[in-house]
């Protein structure tokens, strides 16, 4: 297995080249003062070295070894505590972080950044500071002054982490069931009582204490998700002058044996009359969960490229090194037995699969990224909402896209290693393992889908939809220029086509809703490499134009990955679109007991 190296030069090509971040960032209130190129660069930098040096040797040694679970209490593996303490003490934990209370503020076009490459490095690692950056996000969105004093400086530090706690024994999606109970305290707190399943990093030995996030509901609150409200219930509780307290009620029952991800705790959380502070209004928990929920699911997105581009580093590696009968055109390497697997074209298909979706991915991530930082800090009240539309558009195909093809471009990296991708040492299998949870946790791919499909497009009748297919639009009016054609082209046309799709899709569902879930899947798969080929056409412009200055072939490279990604991948959606044109019937015409 190859070492993991953090891609600093396609991430920068990404960041400063095609998006120009830091003109973005001095357009912007509230980042002009805070960031600059040159900062960026040095996090970048330090960012690429935590990763690859600190965090990736752990990756297998935690895999095999696993988060131990002994009475109540759970150990990381070996090394685990050391590092995210080099992790915490270094900022990286509260990077994107209120600067109030002791975050470093920085955009999210640098985040993603940050967290593919830890992502890369170890997906176990990741997940202990990834959910309490989320959960941090939705204590400062939502959390009176008091609590976000009382929390956000200890967990921005890294001393204190967070959890999300939702999913229950009988309800994953449909959290208007839950049974966990808050009960109100004489002291304006409320005793916390219910069992919460599948919470990640609900125990461990990383941090001091551990701030949980709880959906419950009170004793007289409305059926359904409107009776949900969240709750702030620490594992330790806190006094007044900020020290720690008594243990709260709260425990951990057991973790998870699970396929992967095995070094992050994943646990059975018991709450028995814990004490627990609202957080927001009574009554209005899911929306303020969802503002956590919305970031972890493109943190865990980014997962997806985190693993393909670890898997893509491997495989790249072994197969110029492993040597496998001659290429077709003849022998390549005559002085050695055989030539490197390199020259065969099924394996060059799938390493310039997994290269070009990756690279689109990250593209992608980073034009999410841009959203974000326009809706957050624009000062122009149309460019905020623009980028608030595109947020609520892009967020579920980035999660679900993102870990579709991570699972792809994994599946691709085991099986240009052969036999050996199959066998534990080399690296491949653990990958797949680790990134087939991400199609899964942070609401299921399929939801995701329907939430694209139903809530961001039918539901308001293609808005949102306009607003990206009008971006889009611009761009291709903007370069018409003949060297680009074999991009432009191939990009309106699909653009077109999605367009299409849309319309009928909403026609459709106004006579029949199951159009609408029968769509979905599809659908998004369409958008998503749509989306993608609006991605490689920026990058190819950038790349055309910077062909002379091409000391090292990284745009002539760049620009070969643009055409196979036009060429070899784009064309799927022709068969994605006549599949959802193909409507719901097919899926309705076997009865229950026919299956």
């Amino acid at each position: 297995m190859a070492d993991y190296k953090a891609p600093l030069r396609d991430i920068r090509f990404v960041l400063n080249e095609v998006f120009e971040a830091d003109k973005l960032w001095q357009s912007l209130p509230g980042l002009a003062d805070t960031i600059d190129a040159e900062t960026a660069d040095a996090m970048l930098e330090e960012a690429g070295k935590i990763t690859s040096q600190t965090i990736a040797p752990l990756n297998r040694s935690g895999d095999e070894e696993g988060a131990q679970w002994n009475n109540g209490e759970v150990t990381t593996p070996t090394g685990f505590k050391e590092a995210y303490r080099t992790y915490s003490e270094g900022g990286w934990v509260g990077f994107a972080g209120n600067p109030e209370f002791g975050g470093l503020g920085m955009p999210k076009t640098l985040g993603v950044q940050v967290e593919e490459m830890v992502y890369g490095a170890n997906n176990s690692f990741a997940l202990y500071p990834a959910l309490t950056a989320g959960s941090c996000l939705a204590l400062d969105a939502h959390g009176s002054e008091e609590l976000k004093q009382t929390y956000l400086p200890n967990m921005y530090a890294g001393t204190w982490s967070g959890t999300m706690c939702l999913t229950e024994p009988h309800c994953g999606t449909d959290l208007g069931i839950i049974r966990t109970r808050a009960v109100p305290n004489e002291n304006g707190s409320y005793a916390i009582t219910g069992t919460k399943i599948f919470i990640t990093g609900g125990e461990h030995d990383l941090t001091e204490n551990i701030i949980h996030l709880v959906l419950a509901k009170l004793p007289d609150a409305p059926a359904g998700p409107k009776g949900i409200s969240l709750f702030v219930v620490p594992k330790f509780l806190v006094n007044a002058d900020g020290s720690l307290g008594e243990r709260n009620a709260v425990s951990c029952g057991s973790i998870e044996h699970k396929m992967g991800i095995k070094a992050s705790a994943t646990c059975v959380m018991n709450f028995d009359g814990a004490e627990g502070y609202l957080v927001g209004e009574i009554n209005k928990g899911l929306n303020a969960m969802f503002t956590m929920m919305n970031y972890e699911r493109l943190s865990i997105g980014i997962q997806g490229i985190g693993c393909s581009e670890a898997s893509y580093q491997s495989a790249v590696a072994y197969a110029r090194d492993r040597i496998q009968s001659r290429a077709p055109t003849g022998a390549v390497q005559p002085d050695k037995a055989a030539d490197p697997i390199i020259v065969h074209p099924d394996v060059r298909r799938m390493l310039l699969t997994m290269k070009a979706m990756t690279e689109g991915s990250r593209a992608f991530s980073t034009y999410v990224g841009s959203q974000l930082d326009t809706s957050k800090f624009a000062d122009d009240a149309d460019i905020r909402k623009k980028g608030e539309d595109l947020v609520a558009l892009l967020t579920p195909i980035a999660k679900a896209f993102f870990t579709d093809i991570g699972l792809e471009n994994c599946i691709h990296g085991q099986q240009v290693f052969g036999g050996h991708g199959y066998v534990r040492e080399w690296g491949q299998e653990q990958l797949v393992r680790d990134v087939r949870i991400s199609q899964i946790y942070e609401g299921t791919n399929g939801i995701q889908a329907l939430d694209l499909m139903g809530r961001k497009t039918v539901a308001n009748g293609g808005a949102f939809f306009k607003v990206f297919a009008d971006e889009v639009k611009t761009f291709i009016g903007e370069n018409q220029d003949q060297a680009l054609a074999e991009f432009i082209q191939p990009l309106a046309d699909a653009l077109t086509n999605l367009e299409e799709l849309t319309a009928q899709v909403i026609e459709r569902s106004r006579i029949n809703p199951n159009e609408v879930g029968a769509a979905s899947v599809e659908y998004l798969h369409v958008f998503g490499y749509t989306a993608y080929a609006y991605m490689w056409a920026k990058m190819a412009r950038v790349a055309q134009a910077r062909l002379e200055q091409d000391a090292d072939g990284f745009y002539k490279a760049k620009l070969g990955t643009a055409r196979f990604f036009f060429k070899r991948l784009l064309p799927r959606v022709q068969s994605l679109s006549a599949s959802v044109r193909a409507g719901s019937e097919p899926l309705y015409e076997l009865d229950a007991d026919q299956f």
